[in-house]
């Protein structure tokens, strides 16, 4: 039984922060979606005035299973030949499927390109309220294997694709290199190399029992210790979860649900980074996934060397 209390409370650095920070202001959604989109493109076109010069930029249009279309852009190190084959690093955006647009990830996604010789793939799958569950996770899936249909257009390496994403971005993340290790879609596409989970929504709100199951008391999950934290407090968690309309969430679903895999399922999946914050609603399932996987990588690790050991 897992007890993670420990990693939370809030630091000196976070107080400083927040002593700083303005406070929300009070609007309507789509007023609020509006201004915080042009908050987040105003910062990252700040930082594009560092990389502009470092990257080479192209945009795409990708095509959906229901007929329309999503935006995409890649970001390519301009020091690099476009004959050269990179490794593609997949970046789905956080925002809480409501916020974000491809211009707000300009900079970060250049920053990434440039400092780790890779080509980038911003994905903008489309976002609640005009657009509920499942949309955003099949445009998340569409864009994976339009990808791998494109790979040499991209100039990329298709065996070596990692996916990566920020809070609602890392379950949509988890969501798709989970059920592309289960075979559930992109049969035909080689295997997810890795995937980078940062501040992961892993799980439903409304399918969290095998969640708290796993902690030694309800009582100290962050869920409870972290209800009303900073930036993300449990109400506007919820807030974001009702704008996607999910009917009927089940547990067991591991597209919605991947943090409730079982052991046997995430066994074999590839290299994970994580990045949790104590102070987040969100830490327990992230930190449980992680000692999941870490645990089923290490069986793993011992059931091959004994299947060696058998065969010598």
């Amino acid at each position: 039984m897992c007890d993670f209390s420990c990693y939370g409370g809030p630091s000196e650095e976070w107080l400083a922060v927040q002593a700083e920070l303005p406070r929300p202001a009070d609007l309507e959604l789509l007023e609020k979606k509006t201004i915080t989109n042009q908050g987040r493109e105003a910062i990252a076109a700040e930082g594009m005035k560092e990389f502009a010069a470092l990257v080479s930029i192209r945009d795409f249009f990708i095509p959906t299973r229901d007929g329309s279309t999503i935006e995409a852009r890649t970001y390519r190190p301009a020091d690099l030949p476009n004959t050269r084959q990179l490794p593609v690093y997949i970046h789905l955006h956080g925002g809480g499927f409501l916020f974000g647009t491809l211009a707000s990830e300009d900079a970060i996604c250049s920053r990434i390109a440039v400092n780790t010789h890779v080509v980038v793939l911003n994905v903008n799958y489309r976002h609640t309220p005009e657009f509920t569950y499942p949309t955003a996770w099949h445009d998340v899936q569409d864009s994976f294997m339009w990808a791998h249909a494109h790979m040499h257009n991209l100039g990329g390496d298709g065996t070596k694709v990692v996916v990566g994403g920020i809070s609602a971005g890392a379950q949509m993340t988890a969501s798709l290199v989970l059920e592309k290790h289960l075979g559930n879609i992109a049969q035909d596409c080689p295997p997810i190399a890795g995937q980078i989970l940062m501040i992961p929504c892993l799980v439903n709100m409304d399918c969290y029992e095998p969640q708290l199951a796993k902690m030694k008391d309800p009582s100290i999950s962050s869920v409870v210790e972290n209800e009303f934290a900073p930036i993300l407090p449990m109400k506007t968690a919820r807030f974001f979860t009702d704008l996607l309309q999910i009917q009927d969430p089940r547990p067991s679903d591991t597209k919605l649900n991947p943090g409730n895999a079982s052991p046997g399922q995430v066994r074999g999946l590839p290299p994970t980074v994580f990045g949790i914050a104590g102070l987040d609603p969100l830490r327990d399932e992230g930190l449980l996934y992680a000692k999941m996987l870490t645990e089923n990588k290490y069986l793993s690790a011992i059931l091959e060397t004994s299947t060696r050991a058998w065969h010598g």
